[in-house]
Formats: C-alpha cells, structure tokens, sequence
C-alpha cells in the first residue's frame, strides 16, 4: 500500500498496542483500519463493524493481511476501550494537520455535545460531553476533547485549544466560553476571538449593556462605532440580523472589568429579528472581541460560528446516530467518538459525490472502488 505523509493510515500506525503479546491474534493496525472502513461505510457500533469486517473480508484482504480472518466484535470492543484517548487523538489531530491547507482568518468554532447513548443509570455513570473544534471554511474536525466527570466544558476548552495551531484564525464559543483564562491562551497562540457574553459576567455585561443602549438614545455622538445589516428570505422565513460594534481604548477601559480581558478592543451588540408566518422574535445579544471596530467581520464570525452545528452536529446525530450508540465501557465511548470525526473529515474531503454525509456513507458501503477514493489511497 503507497502511503503518504497525508494517509490517516499512516499516522494510526504509530499508537501503541494496549495488548499484551500472548493476546494478540490481530494486528492493531489491522483492527485500526477495519473500524475506520466500517464507520465510514455506515456501521455504529462494535457488533456493526465486525459485520461490515466480515462482510467485506475479501476486498480487506486486498490492503490488509489479515492472517487470523476478521476480530470479533468482542475484539473490537477490548482494544478500543484500552487505547490511550489521548494517543489516538494525537494521531488525529497530526493527521488533521497535515491535510488541512492553513487560511488566515478561518473561524474555529469551539463547542461540546453530549454523547447521550454513553450514559449508564445502573453504574451512575454520566453521558461523556466532548467538545469540538471545528475549521468552517475548510469543513473539518479539528480536535477533540472530553469533558471529565465532576468538571465541564471551562477546563476542556484551554486544553483543546493548546493542541491546535490557532495563529491567524478567530475563535469562537458560547457564554460557557467566555472566561479569562480561554480568552489568555487564545491570545498566547496569536489568535483572535469573539465570544458570547452573559449576565453571569456580571457588571461587564452590565456596561455593555448599558453602552449600547446610552449610545443609540444619543445617536452614538462622540463614540467610535461600527454597524452592519444582513437579511434573509426563504421558506417563508425573514431574518434580520444586525449589528453593532463599540471600539476605541479610552472607551473600552471604562467598562468595568474590561482590564481582565486580554486584548479586548470592542465589545458588539447583535439583533436578531425573525419573521415566520404570524410569530416575531426578536433576540439581543452581547459579545467581546479582539477584532478590531468592523461589525461586518464580527457578525460574519458569529453567523459562521453556527456552522459547528449545522455541519458536525446535526450530521454526528442524523447520518452517524451519535446518540443512540450504546458503547460505553472503558474508552470505547470516546475513541468511537473519535473515530466518527475521523470518518466526517474523511467524507467532507471527498468532493466527487455530489450527495450528503449519509447517502456517502452508502456509497461507500456499496461501492469499494469509492471507499478506496474516500480513504485516499488513490
């Protein structure tokens, strides 16, 4: 088999074996690549991959030796919950890195989803959270990172970000994001930010506020500002969203608790109005950010930040079943995890169907020359 510095093949190779050698009736690189074959191809769990491996047992047999046949789904089970998670999700990101084409300005949209199907009532134990980086221009998972029990998203974010290479692009995370700790390692890796801010930041959000409301009684006189408008029309929905931003230091510093904040240069407000049929909402929202005075990029930077949803999550629980997966023992439940933003990367790169993430999925099931495509080893 050819490999390239850009083959996730090649970066599985290199974690290491949790078996002892005794044990060892099947090469882990062999289980490694069965399991990404099988996810990619429509299987959600252990018993699926292993259906899928036997399945499809001639064509493995074409790039892989398999000199025991096909690991049961049992097999699977065992060498997944030993895996190092941080191991494998090392090999991912190195992966991600070497095919992702680096694009100054690209939002990363930081966010967690709970994997609901993990949760186990009978052992008290609690559905495992990741969160998510995900590159909107480029469509990738960038990294993962799980939330550990007794803790939340706060002490995951930093960690995630510290693996990614950020320099250039805008961060951005809802209100559980806006800390002062994320907003300092954010900085540190030379990137930007705009995050949400609510009223649990308490005077600072108190400020903002207020300024924004002071400024349009006044017809922003004498406040350095920026503003911009964008509507959309379709299926009888209207919406509009606009925005406006606050910048200037010797504005900036007044605000109370804007010292905290490293490189904070505006603070913005977002209107959003929705019109369907007979119902109106209207929805105001605050931010901080270190870009500097342009409301256009600020609200671009937040329409763009929904892109994790629509583009990972939404397809983690539609094409993949994300939750409805029962695997919960050991690591299982996270590496599967990973294994599924490694298929997501893996299908959205591959640009000749002209079809969604679960129609590919079957494709690939149906088709080997195609998995073979989706895998790029041709």
């Amino acid at each position: 088999m050819e490999t390239k510095s850009t083959s996730l093949i090649v970066h599985l190779s290199g974690i290491d074996d949790p078996r002892i050698d005794r044990t060892k009736q099947h090469s882990l690189l062999d289980i490694l690549v069965i399991a990404i074959c099988a996810v990619i191809a429509g299987a959600d769990d252990w018993v699926e991959i292993e259906m899928f491996g036997r399945a499809k047992e001639a064509w493995l047999r074409t790039i892989l030796e398999l000199p025991n046949g096909i690991p049961s789904h049992d097999t699977f089970g065992r060498v997944f919950g030993r895996i190092d998670p941080g191991q494998f999700q090392a090999s991912f990101m190195s992966w991600v890195e070497a095919i992702q084409e680096r694009q100054t300005g690209q939002v990363v949209a930081i966010d967690g989803k709970e994997l609901r199907g993990s949760k186990d009532g009978s052992l008290g134990k609690g559905a495992i959270a990741m969160v998510s980086a995900w590159a909107t221009n480029s469509q990738l998972v960038l990294g993962q990172q799980k939330v550990y029990e007794k803790s939340n998203e706060i002490t995951a974010i930093p960690v995630l970000l510290e693996l990614l290479e950020l320099e250039g692009c805008i961060v951005t995370i809802d209100a559980i994001g806006c800390q002062t700790e994320i907003v300092e390692q954010i900085t540190k890796q030379n990137a930007d930010y705009v995050l949400s801010l609510k009223e649990n930041q308490g005077r600072l959000y108190e400020d903002v506020e207020l300024a924004f409301k002071d400024a349009l009684q006044n017809g922003w006189q004498g406040i350095q500002h920026d503003y911009h408008q964008t509507e959309d029309h379709a299926h009888g929905r209207n919406e509009i969203r606009q925005c406006w931003t606050i910048s200037g230091d010797d504005y900036i510093r007044h605000l109370r608790g804007a010292a905290n904040w490293r490189n904070l240069h505006t603070v913005a407000m977002i209107v959003s109005e929705r019109e369907e049929g007979a119902t109106k909402t209207v929805k105001t929202r605050y931010f901080i950010s270190s870009l500097e005075n342009n409301a256009e990029k600020v609200l671009w930077a937040k329409r763009t930040h929904w892109g994790i949803e629509n583009g990972l999550h939404w397809c983690l629980d539609i094409a993949f079943n994300e939750d409805h997966c029962r695997v919960r023992k050991d690591h299982g439940a996270e590496n599967l995890a990973v294994l599924r933003h490694m298929a997501i990367n893996l299908l959205k790169q591959e640009k000749s169907a002209k079809v969604g993430i679960k129609a590919k999925r079957r494709k690939a099931a149906w088709d080997d020359s195609y998995l073979i495509k989706v895998l790029s080893l041709q």
